[in-house]
């Protein structure tokens, strides 16, 4: 079985830059923002104003080059938060520095507590550090990050531990604090429709990803780790009732109850998707697996690709899932090759990244 594409528009990414990176989709309750960031600036816009032809690319000046961590965006576009090596910093329109939080070290074999990224801007053990994240909650009244620590005062040696934190997005006040019990070479978070909820997947290299699930209640920050470290948070249904992982090693893409974590129902990628159509006859153990992408267009409808795996033989291919019981409903076939990973805009909708002109390719399914 499979399921017909139909191209509703096409977009160009926020920036023009031809330094700039793929553009992000970033999914919140009731909007989507498009993000994309070069070395000089991170700009985003609302999906569906520009759908309708009247998007306003917010423009937000970088403290630090692009390689210097990760970066996000409030839901109403008036401020931007870039996780650094040493700092969680939020910026206004301007640039203006809003507030910051600063933290141990992302550069594994550093001690030092900076104060400003000219201390290591030339260092190239800095220029491969590790990294963390941050993301506002769905109301943008809180900034959950993930940074190195413990937090030090002045003077003394930070250790080399993660932390993860509940912000006031207002002033960075730290609300909250918990010790994650990683050692990171990148993070991730994954938002939930609730503002109390956040879900944060951790890579620690051949270590493992664990995944922890995060409960604020306005006065504590809880967490639970979820599984054996071999999951990876995909993304949460719009609900917020379940959300997806993907094991380590690719083979199992899951369906899990938010309320405790548990595995409602899985699907292995090597039983339910046929070898790819140009496999050579002569390869007789095709490995299929899952991307480290997926995502719900609706409640119960996910989709997914393989084409990591598939990109040995020929195009990569798109599946839907009916996240019921997690079952291959089909391929998604395209009028048009596309490349790279489909990303679910959160409306039924999803697009594809032109690996040439980074523009967006927005699809609905023709129904």
């Amino acid at each position: 079985m499979s399921a017909s594409a139909r191209l509703v528009t096409t977009l160009a990414g926020p920036l023009d830059s031809a330094t700039a990176g793929a553009p992000d989709v970033l999914c919140l309750p009731d909007r989507t923002l498009v993000l994309q960031s070069d070395d000089a600036q991170l700009a985003a816009y609302d999906l569906a104003e520009a759908l309708a032809g009247e998007a306003a690319v917010a423009r937000f000046p970088a403290p630090w080059r692009r390689r210097f961590g990760t970066r996000t965006v409030a839901p109403g576009l008036d401020a931007a938060v870039f996780a650094g090596v040493h700092a969680i910093r939020a910026v206004d329109r301007h640039g203006v520095t809003l507030w910051e939080v600063r933290h141990g070290c992302w550069e594994g074999g550093c001690r030092e507590l900076h104060t400003s990224v000219d201390e290591y801007a030339d260092s190239r053990d800095h220029l491969y550090a590790d990294s963390g994240s941050a993301v506002f909650s769905a109301d943008g009244k809180l900034v959950w990050a993930h940074v190195r620590g413990p937090l030090a005062e002045d003077g003394e040696d930070p250790e080399v531990l993660d932390e993860w934190l509940v912000l006031d997005a207002a002033d960075g006040t730290v609300l909250g604090e918990a010790d994650a019990q990683t050692v990171a070479a990148g993070s991730d978070h994954v938002s939930h429709p609730d503002p109390g909820q956040m879900g944060l997947s951790v890579g620690e290299g051949q270590d493992g990803v664990p995944l922890l699930w995060g409960r604020w209640d306005g006065e504590r920050l809880s967490v639970d780790r979820i599984g054996d470290d071999d999951r990876i948070l995909l993304a949460v249904s719009p609900s917020g009732e379940s959300f997806l992982t993907v094991t380590h090693y690719q083979e199992l893409l899951a369906l899990h109850r938010a309320a405790d974590g548990s595995v409602v129902r899985e699907l292995d990628a090597e039983e339910a998707v046929a070898p790819h159509p140009a496999l050579p006859p002569e390869n007789d153990e095709p490995e299929v697996h899952w991307d480290y992408y997926a995502g719900f267009l609706d409640e119960h409808t996910v989709i997914t690709g393989t084409v990591e795996a598939d990109e040995e033989f020929g195009a990569g291919r798109h599946w839907l899932v009916d996240a019921r019981d997690m079952r291959l409903l089909g391929e998604v076939g395209y009028p048009f090759p596309v490349s790279g990973v489909p990303l679910a805009l959160g409306d039924g909708s999803w697009c594809t990244v032109d690996e040439d002109t980074n523009e967006l390719q927005v699809w609905r399914l023709d129904i």
